[in-house]
């Protein structure tokens, strides 16, 4: 007999994991994640976003359009500027902990960032 929960947890539905693939998706573009990593850090406009990462602003626009669609990240309106921000602090430790993670992996020579590339299915 098989035990479909570990550690006292029930395995999610399919749907909620179809919709956990499609957000971790969304964050497997380097740059989509550099922007969940600045707004992690706090609310930002897309001018000082696209400065930030280093992106053209029609590019920062399109990935943070998609990043908004997917409940990721959130908007409001000030006055003629679009403010971005995570409203998710969920989601904002899971961009913390995996790139931190990752950042103190690199700084190490016995575990390189690189050795994670190209795992997967």
């Amino acid at each position: 007999m098989t035990d479909s929960s570990a550690a006292g947890f029930e395995d999610p539905p399919a749907e909620v994991l179809a919709e956990a693939a499609a957000a971790f998706g969304l964050l497997a573009s380097s740059a989509r994640l550099h922007l969940m990593w600045a707004l992690s850090q706090g609310e930002s406009d897309v001018t000082h976003l696209a400065d930030r990462v280093g992106g053209a602003l029609p590019a920062v626009s399109q990935h943070l359009a998609k990043l908004k669609l997917a409940g990721l990240v959130r908007a409001r309106r000030e006055g003629r500027r679009q403010v971005y921000y995570i409203d998710d602090p969920d989601v904002v430790t899971l961009v913390r902990v995996m790139v931190g993670q990752l950042t103190v992996r690199s700084a190490h020579a016995s575990a390189p960032v690189h050795g994670l590339r190209g795992i997967g299915g």
